[in-house]
């Protein structure tokens, strides 16, 4: 099946999909690459260091710049805007130009503006209008100038409580091995007091513990998995969000008391985000400290997913 280029659009590239559909007013510069059964839409401006995956919907309006790669099954609204010199000057080009990469089933909402350099990660979701100053992780739905990170899509923010007295196995949530822990809780006129016992309420003996605290509510972290290490989450003051991937399944938490906590096993890839400015978390460890203990690329932490899954 050959693609299709309407009477008034130029496509000056070779390289198109069998396919794609590019319609009246667009100009595709020759260096360009457009994948299958794309669909490039009128008034759009493709130059030439640009290369498109397939099924790409790039809506009226927009103009692709030399360094930009997108993946396949790609959503770009009207009119977004994307940039590729930090620092531009007329009649003064940079010896490269920025790359910015949006990754597979990403979606770029309608007049949203993506600085130079960027990474859209899959799944992402860019709203409307943001202005996104910093690359996008994985699921994450941005909104707003400077975009912030509002939630993370194919998640609920439903909390898998366990009674005070249920086992881990009665907690376990859809994500392997997670589970969400609620502690006893004694109050009475003199305060109010939680406690949990290592290796029954929480499956391991802690070597480290670290606390994060004075995070801006517009920053995630984490967006890691750990090889070995098992962690323990507990929100002693104020709130965070949690999300927890095993590979296949998603799910987020809400860490809002001090005697609920999250456990995390090896090889789950978490991102904490939303912290309210009273934010204390507190983490148990079961490893040291090991740089090479974190997975840090989610495409990576997928392929050893994968290979262990595979293994078993």
């Amino acid at each position: 099946m050959s693609h299709f280029i309407h009477p008034q659009g130029i496509c000056e590239s070779p390289r198109i999909g069998a396919g794609t559909r590019i319609w009246a007013f667009a100009h595709v510069l020759p260096g360009a690459s457009i994948g299958a059964d794309c669909n490039i839409c009128d008034s759009v401006f493709i130059e030439n260091d640009v290369v498109l995956g397939d099924r790409v919907t790039v809506k009226c309006g927009v103009q692709l710049w030399d360094g930009l790669r997108v993946g396949n099954d790609v959503f770009i609204g009207p009119n977004a805007t994307f940039t590729n010199d930090p620092f531009p000057r007329s009649k003064r080009q940079p010896a490269r130009f920025s790359q910015t990469v949006i990754e597979h089933n990403a979606s770029i909402g309608a007049n949203a503006t993506i600085l130079p350099g960027l990474t859209i990660g899959q799944y992402a979701m860019v709203g409307a209008g943001s202005v996104v100053t910093h690359s996008v992780p994985p699921y994450a739905i941005v909104v707003g100038n400077p975009a912030r990170i509002v939630g993370y899509t194919t998640t609920t923010a439903e909390g898998v409580t366990a009674r005070a007295d249920s086992t881990p196995e009665h907690a376990q949530s859809r994500v392997r091995g997670v589970f969400l822990k609620e502690f006893p809780r004694h109050q009475d006129m003199r305060g109010s007091l939680t406690v949990g016992n290592f290796a029954t309420d929480i499956p391991f003996l802690p070597r480290r513990y670290f606390m994060v605290f004075d995070v801006p509510s517009r920053d995630v972290r984490g967006e890691h998995a750990h090889k070995a290490c098992e962690q323990f989450l507990i929100c002693t003051k104020g709130s965070v969000r949690v999300v927890a991937d095993d590979g296949r399944d998603r799910q987020e938490f809400l860490l809002n008391c001090s005697n609920k906590g999250l456990y995390l096993p090896p090889m789950t890839w978490a991102s904490q985000y939303a912290y309210s400015a009273d934010a204390v978390l507190l983490v148990f460890a079961s490893h040291e400290y090991d740089a090479a203990d974190y997975i840090r690329n989610y495409d990576e932490f997928l392929e050893q997913v994968t290979v262990a899954g595979d293994a078993a």
